[in-house]
């Protein structure tokens, strides 16, 4: 099915009732006259369309032979901008333009399970036509605050740092902060392998059309692949497919969470769908703030992550990574991403060249459900191991000067026997994954490794 034919998809023949309010509305729609509007400017991302009443998030088919399907972004009176699914070179001034008189709609269900989709919902691994039997809009209201559940349960990622010291909930949201070539993909893949998710929605926005291969093969592998969904939209395309591809995924996302499914949503970046929504914004004639973005890169976000979470049928536990300028974790996205969501995994630019992977700084990462879902005796034993890397992080420049004295500061010379016990329990490989209970016993025992002084100083 191309994308025009999925984009104007309507529903079979209705049975309902003759009189009946749906019946009524299908002859209204059928009886309605086509009115068709005209493009007035074209350039090389957006175009001018007049004679047509549209909204923002409205679809229009452009052209005649070789329709292009675009969105509305602006409209004032009968003018209205709009950005396109593809290229418009081949179109010309003067063409015309219908309207679809919706917006986009995925498919949804069981039969999205082990398939990769582009950004717009379509298939992109030469499997079977996916049926729109189950069809939604891909834009969707997030739950009310009152209606969710609190985020009580632990959630095993199989990543032992992560499941004792950084502990995650189901139905939380976290973002993964990093510069580039930290580590973030491998980290995505572990989190993929050791979940306990019914279903994993990953979602590469912006992505390296080389790396998306990769991830696929060695990443993700065919066992990770089965129970998940993925969606791409490569750095190439236009805006708008990328700017789809975090909504589609998002709504894929919540269909499994209310048919009763626990899902990891697995979103590679944020920033991406950020930088996608500026050339959007600035198409549509927004002003410039913040290191350039508009006023609508940022004002989506709360949209779009509040969208995941817990509801009264099942969860959504999200995984954003946000791609930080120059290593600054306080750029404008990371700092908005940051006070949304439910906790933060900040990765190393330091740890990842040193060869520690996951290559997570414990001290500056936080998860703010961790109290909720662990034990008072498993809260204890991570306050102590974040302590004891805390204070050997601090004295860390006298050590290697030769200035430290063992025997002077009991929780020091305890930080330094540990340290390196602490270090090699928060490496991992990735194809290794944890048993969380495993990781429990491992840390309790590493804190519980006995720290004595001979006469001679440490013994």
């Amino acid at each position: 099915m191309t994308v025009a034919e999925q984009i104007q998809h309507r529903p079979g023949r209705s049975t309902a009732p003759a009189g009946s309010p749906e019946r009524v509305q299908r002859m209204w729609a059928a009886a309605r006259p086509v009115i068709h509007g005209r493009i007035e400017r074209l350039g090389q991302s957006e175009a001018d369309v007049v004679g047509l009443t549209l909204g923002p998030g409205d679809l229009v088919q452009m052209g005649g032979s070789e329709p292009l399907m675009a969105e509305v972004v602006a409209a004032t009176g009968t003018r209205a901008t709009v950005l396109p699914y593809g290229d418009f070179r081949g179109h010309r001034v003067g063409e015309p333009v219908l309207s679809i008189g919706r917006q986009m709609q995925v498919a949804t269900g069981r039969q999205l399970l082990g398939r990769i989709l582009d950004g717009l919902g379509q298939p992109l691994d030469g499997g079977p036509p996916l049926s729109m039997s189950e069809a939604v809009e891909v834009h969707n209201t997030p739950p009310a605050a009152l209606e969710r559940p609190h985020v009580c349960e632990p959630m095993p990622v199989g990543v032992r740092v992560i499941d004792t010291m950084l502990s995650c909930g189901r139905g939380q949201r976290i973002a993964i902060m990093a510069g580039s070539g930290v580590g973030k993909s491998s980290l995505l893949s572990m989190l993929i392998r050791g979940s306990g998710a019914d279903v994993n929605v990953v979602c590469l926005v912006g992505e390296r059309g080389r790396e998306v291969r990769s991830f696929l093969d060695n990443d993700l592998g065919p066992e990770g692949l089965a129970r998940s969904v993925v969606i791409v939209a490569t750095s190439d395309q236009p805006a708008l497919v990328r700017r789809a591809a975090a909504y589609v995924a998002t709504r894929i996302s919540e269909h499994f969470r209310d048919s009763g499914l626990h899902v990891n949503l697995l979103m590679d970046s944020v920033t991406r769908f950020a930088v996608a929504q500026r050339e959007i914004g600035l198409a549509a004639g927004e002003i410039p703030t913040t290191r350039g973005f508009p006023p609508s890169s940022l004002g989506l976000l709360p949209g779009l992550l509040e969208r995941a979470g817990t509801s009264s049928t099942g969860s959504i536990t999200g995984f954003y990574t946000v791609l930080v300028e120059g290593d600054d974790m306080n750029d404008p996205v990371g700092d908005t991403v940051r006070s949304i969501v439910d906790g933060h995994l900040v990765l190393s630019r330091e740890l990842a060249n040193a060869g520690h992977f996951p290559s997570i700084d414990v001290l500056t990462s936080a998860s703010r459900v961790a109290l909720a879902v662990t034990t008072p005796e498993q809260q204890e034993l991570a306050a102590q191991a974040r302590r004891l890397l805390s204070v050997h992080q601090r004295a860390r420049d006298l050590i290697e000067v030769g200035a430290y004295s063992p025997g002077n500061d009991p929780e020091l010379d305890r930080a330094v026997v540990l340290a390196p016990l602490l270090d090699n329990f928060r490496r991992q490989g990735m194809d290794e994954s944890s048993p969380i209970g495993d990781a429990w016993n491992e840390l309790a025992a590493i804190l519980a490794t006995p720290v004595s002084f001979g006469a001679g100083g440490m013994g």
